[in-house]
C-alpha cells in the first residue's frame, strides 16, 4: 500500500442487514509533522484522524478522552480503545494505522475489531 499523504476524505464504516455504511468526516496524517501534532491542543474533532503511519499513540496534553482505532495493512480494525488524557498506549504489533475520534464516536459508527474500513480521499 502506498504511503498517505496529509488532506482530507471520508471513513468509510460499511454497514449490514440493519444499518446503512456510515461516511465520517476524516483528516490524514501521513506527514511526520502532521502525525506528531495529531490532535494535540484541540478541544473537538468532527469526524476522524487518520495516523498512517502508526501502531501506537498517546494522550498527552490532550484535553479530551479520544476513541482510538488500530488497524491492521488491510484496514481492517485490530482493536478499539477509549483513552482518557495523558495516557500512552502500548504499541499494536500488527497495527499499521491509527485512527482517532471523539470518545464514543466509533461505537456510533458500530467500529469494532473485525470491521474493514475503506478510506476515500477528497477528490477521488
Amino acid at each position: 500500500m502506498a504511503r498517505w499523504h496529509d488532506g482530507r476524505g471520508e471513513l468509510v464504516v460499511p454497514g449490514d442487514d440493519d444499518r446503512p455504511a456510515v461516511r465520517v468526516p476524516l483528516e490524514i496524517a501521513g506527514s511526520y509533522r502532521a502525525r506528531t501534532k495529531g490532535l494535540l491542543g484541540r478541544g473537538t474533532l468532527d469526524g476522524a484522524l487518520l495516523l498512517s503511519p502508526a501502531n501506537s499513540i498517546h494522550t498527552f496534553r490532550m484535553r479530551m478522552p479520544i476513541d482510538v482505532a488500530y488497524l491492521d495493512r488491510r484496514l481492517r480494525v485490530i482493536a478499539v480503545r477509549t483513552m482518557p488524557p495523558g495516557r500512552l498506549g502500548l504499541p499494536r504489533i500488527r497495527a499499521r494505522h491509527v485512527i482517532e475520534a471523539e470518545a464514543g464516536a466509533m461505537a456510533g459508527w458500530s467500529l469494532r475489531a473485525g470491521v474493514r474500513v475503506e478510506v476515500v480521499r477528497e477528490g477521488e
